[in-house]
């Protein structure tokens, strides 16, 4: 499971110019799965998300977590993260999972977000997405 985290003011994903997501404050974070992930992998991501400590404290020191400022978390299923892109110029997606796990296991994360954290919203699966974001930073983490 590959994840790029954003540190926002506020995001949003569009499909056919209609909102499906947005968040206030907190993080933007592009999903993509691997054929060898599975439920515990995403539970043990999802818990790093929610505590990774990259909002500024009282000291502008990073060590507050979107549950710690009570942020939004927008999830956004991006299976080109997956892509390897070691060779050539056009990238593979044979590293990537199949769509339907990767479907499977995005609602997953999705359904445990949502009973893990208050605010909660995402892209569509499977969806041409239109992102909109107003970066804090810019603070941006690759997480593997």
């Amino acid at each position: 499971m590959i994840v790029l985290l954003q540190r926002v003011r506020q995001a949003r994903v569009e499909v056919e110019k209609q909102i499906v997501g947005q968040i206030n404050q907190g993080l933007l974070v592009f999903v993509g799965f691997e054929p060898e992930d599975n439920e515990t992998v995403v539970s043990r991501m999802l818990e790093r998300l929610l505590n990774y400590r990259v909002f500024a404290d009282q000291d502008d020191k990073m060590n507050l977590s979107v549950r710690d400022i009570q942020g939004g978390l927008l999830l956004v299923p991006q299976f080109t993260l997956a892509a390897n892109t070691t060779k050539g110029r056009r990238p593979s997606f044979t590293s990537a999972a199949a769509p339907e796990k990767g479907l499977d296991l995005f609602e997953y994360l999705l359904g445990q977000a949502v009973e893990k954290h208050e605010t909660v919203s995402s892209g569509r699966f499977g969806a041409d997405m239109q992102v909109h974001l107003q970066n804090d930073g810019p603070v941006t983490f690759l997480l593997k």
